[in-house]
């Protein structure tokens, strides 16, 4: 399961990002599109055939600096993009969440618009965190984040468009920020890490209100939980334990200890057919900077994940896709702020081609 790319002395690290969430994805003709940030500028790679080649790149203005940009795509192919902005004006600094949406392959990215703060105060507002989006079935976007109080916020489209205003999910403690999920039942849940354990938000039913907040003594390293669809209408969430390794875990199961090394980060999830079998793909920035991959029949993962390490160094998570031929797509912001990326290769078992520079 290893790619090869050629070891050096790396580059200063720039000042570059890899979103949060899904940052390469692929449109309804097939082409993959991968995306960074900076502060004040989202960069988009497009490939210009679906079978490969060469890509083009384009850099896409945020109106304002983005301290954290969420990516997630939904079920028609519409790339949606969340973002915590900060601006300042002397010694005063006003944060807000935006929103923009691309509806095609290659096409320009909407007008910018605030979704506004749920403080109404500055202080308060300052110390909100990052964004975690869904987008349900039927096409609502859905924006989960902690407020100054450690709670979960939501904003959430309506059935006709609009946007309703900020509700409080309740919950305190919470440690990092949330993770969303959407499900094929047309729910949405959110998961976090506070402090001694857990909390976990499910939805009643498609556009409707939400359940109490589960709590658990469940051990998670904050910032490290990402979640995949493994049946339908049931998440398995991923994090690192504090101890180290991989944990999965379901919701009214026991959770599973799932090896690797994995570092500080979040992991990328998704679902591939490997030799016939449904197979989840993980992937994580390994403790020692490298990109690690893991691979594990999914809901059975409990009977063993194989591990390895690519060789890759790399900044931040790196993302999964698959490409139009349904092969695995692994990629990676490189040290040197340039992404490279590597694809399952024919055959079987998972074995990745070499990591190429686009």
């Amino acid at each position: 399961m290893l790619g090869r790319d050629a070891r050096g002395t790396p580059e200063a690290a720039p000042s570059v990002l890899a979103p949060s969430g899904i940052w390469l994805t692929r449109g309804k003709d097939g082409r993959l599109t991968l995306y960074v940030h900076s502060a004040d500028v989202l960069r988009r790679w497009t490939q210009e055939r679906s079978a490969g080649g060469s890509w083009t790149v384009v850099d896409v203005a945020t109106r304002g600096p983005l301290s954290h940009l969420a990516v997630v795509q939904d079920a028609n192919g519409y790339v949606h993009f969340t973002g915590r902005r900060e601006r300042t004006s002397g010694s005063a600094v006003a944060v807000d969440i935006v929103y923009a949406i691309q509806y095609q392959t290659g096409r320009p990215v909407t007008e910018w618009r605030s979704l506004g703060n749920p403080h109404k105060d500055a202080p308060g507002g300052c110390r909100i965190g990052a964004p975690a989006v869904a987008v349900n079935a039927s096409g609502e976007v859905h924006i989960g984040l902690r407020n100054a109080g450690g709670g979960l916020m939501l904003r959430r489209e309506r059935a006709d468009g609009k946007w309703r205003g900020w509700e409080d999910l309740k919950g305190a403690r919470m440690e990092g920020d949330p993770t969303a999920v959407a499900l094929a039942s047309g729910t949405v849940e959110f998961f976090a890490a506070v402090e001694g354990g857990t909390l976990h938000w499910q939805q009643k039913e498609p556009g409707g209100g939400w359940h109490d907040a589960q709590p658990s003594r469940l051990a998670v390293r904050a910032g490290t939980t990402a979640a995949v669809e493994t049946a339908p209408g049931r998440a398995t969430y991923y994090w690192t334990d504090p101890a180290g390794g991989v944990v999965g875990f379901r919701a009214g199961a026991w959770p599973m200890a799932l090896g690797g090394a994995p570092g500080d980060g979040p992991h990328a999830a998704i679902r591939v057919a490997v030799d016939g079998y449904d197979c989840t793909v993980l992937a994580h920035r390994g403790i020692d900077g490298t990109a690690a991959v893991g691979l594990g029949v999914t809901e059975n993962e409990a009977n063993g994940v194989w591990w390895s390490d690519t060789g890759v160094r790399c900044l931040g998570t790196p993302a999964l896709a698959l490409d139009a031929r349904g092969r695995l797509v692994v990629a990676v912001i490189g040290e040197d702020g340039e992404p490279r990326l590597a694809r399952q290769t024919e055959g079987p078992g998972l074995t990745l081609d070499d990591w190429r520079r686009i």
